[in-house]
């Protein structure tokens, strides 16, 4: 009993890592209201022009600019429920057209 206890307490935590949120409902309560065009600087959802360079830095780099904050983004996006991993399906979603 004591080893299927320990077995669960192990592997819970990476299970609840790898969960995320659905990034379209997470854009329209954080992040629209910087990038739907309220602030000039913020890459529009599938703006494919806007996030190509910002793409072209990595992944990793992106998600560390959300968490940390750069430039006019605020630290964490002001999403302070948001994950690494939600954090990188917000940003494939954003870059993905509309359709």
């Amino acid at each position: 009993m004591t080893r299927w206890l320990l077995a669960v307490g192990v592997l819970m935590p990476l299970y609840g890592a790898q969960a995320t949120q659905e990034p379209e409902a997470v854009y329209n309560r954080v992040c629209v209201a910087c990038h739907a065009g309220q602030l000039p600087n913020a890459p529009k959802r599938g703006d494919q022009a806007a996030w190509a360079p910002r793409l072209a830095q990595g992944m990793d780099t992106l998600v560390q600019h959300v968490t940390q904050g750069f430039k006019a983004m605020p630290p964490r996006g002001l999403c302070m429920d948001c994950s690494t991993e939600d954090y990188q399906a917000i940003i494939e979603w954003m870059v993905s057209k509309p359709g």
